[in-house]
């Protein structure tokens, strides 16, 4: 039986810039109508990968095929205009001198006629049909936003190239606009590549994340699998605040004032880090008391007190600095639970939601 088809493939692209690689062996492959995010911090090679593919840069080294055909190695090269992918950059680059119904038209062959039918529907389709005559600078951002969509959509391309192009909008349209372009890009049956920073972003939108770091791609899978098995310490950090116990291995066990964990597989007198998330923090009054979030918490208390209390809207979140080494721990409950600074109180942390890695920042231990 064979196996799926891809719209997009990368295999191996390198790119360097003075001796440097800052695109160091990427290999991607998305499904047709899937969408998968490049995620990872600024300067990492997210940008200069999706530029390789759009064909607006060129690889040191590696290939890109579309449907299964070449596009573009070193020495054979298909021309943007001719590879069916689409773009869109956190500028929206619409053409100031034309209308709306003509930027939307621009990558269509024909008279405007011609091309009429495509672009009302597509105005349609993304709520701007009364803009078609309107210049750019009339519309909001969001507004321009989806007219940029619609003029990417026009040719029908199969893939699109997304760079941040959500990061210029105001937090509270940001979200619709998110789902509205989403939406359409999937009943177009497009394959999506996006370029983002933001975990929250990736999250919300993609099949796939592929978690970019100096230039590599250190895991790639579904959201939920991201989230909740990191390959590193940093994966972790990346998608939230994170909380750090250290120890040492003894037969297997690290000692820790929260109890002991299993480091299997790591030898005696290693020293390891034990990464968890504000959110898997229990919170108890007293040694044997019930805190406001202890619900399936599991280990031995850890006295902290607290330093500070904050509400941060639907959670409060609470720091404590902690007894045993003056390390400052944060946790995160539901609704208002705002204690006094200098208050004692007794954490736990789920066993089942912490991370165990090697103090030499290698990957999880099994």
């Amino acid at each position: 039986m064979s196996g799926p088809h891809f719209r997009l493939e990368t295999r191996d692209i390198v790119r360097e810039f003075e001796g440097k690689r800052v695109v160091d062996g990427v290999s991607l492959s998305i499904e047709p109508g899937r969408v998968t995010c490049l995620l990872g911090p600024s300067g990492c090679g997210k940008s200069t990968t999706l530029r390789i593919i759009a064909g607006v840069d060129t690889q040191t080294s590696g290939t890109i095929h579309v449907d299964g055909n070449l596009v573009c190695d070193t020495v054979y090269r298909v021309p943007p205009e001719d590879r069916a992918i689409g773009l869109i950059f956190q500028d929206f680059a619409l053409f100031p001198h034309l209308t709306v119904g003509d930027n939307v038209g621009f990558g269509l062959s024909g008279s405007r006629a011609d091309k009429r039918p495509r672009v009302g529907e597509l105005l349609e389709r993304v709520g701007l049909s009364q803009y078609m005559n309107d210049f750019p600078h009339l519309l909001s951002g969001g507004e321009q936003q989806r007219v940029a969509l619609a003029r990417a959509l026009a040719p029908k391309p199969s893939i699109m190239l997304m760079d941040e192009p959500f990061s210029g909008l105001d937090n509270r349209l940001r979200d619709g606009i998110r789902d509205d372009t989403l939406a359409l890009l999937k009943e177009e049956g497009t394959s999506v590549l996006l370029v983002t920073h933001e975990p929250e972003e990736a999250m919300r939108m993609a099949d796939e994340i592929a978690l970019m770091r100096n230039g590599k791609i250190v895991q790639i899978g579904a959201p939920y699998n991201i989230y909740n098995a990191p390959v590193d310490k940093a994966a972790v950090s990346f998608f939230s605040d994170v909380n750090l116990v250290k120890g040492t291995v003894r037969g297997a066990l690290t000692e820790t004032p929260f109890g002991e964990f299993l480091a299997p597989g790591v030898p005696d007198g290693e020293d390891i880090e034990i990464v968890f998330r504000p959110q898997h923090v229990g919170i108890d009054f007293d040694r044997n008391g019930k805190g406001p979030n202890t619900t399936s918490i599991a280990g031995t208390p850890a006295r902290g007190v607290v330093e500070r209390a904050r509400f941060m809207g639907s959670e409060s979140l609470v720091e404590f600095r902690m007894d045993h080494d003056q390390s400052l721990i944060k946790a995160t409950v539901p609704n208002v639970f705002l204690p006094d600074a200098g208050t004692v109180m007794w954490l736990t942390v789920r066993r089942d939601k912490c991370f165990v890695f090697p103090k030499d920042g290698g990957s999880v231990v099994q």
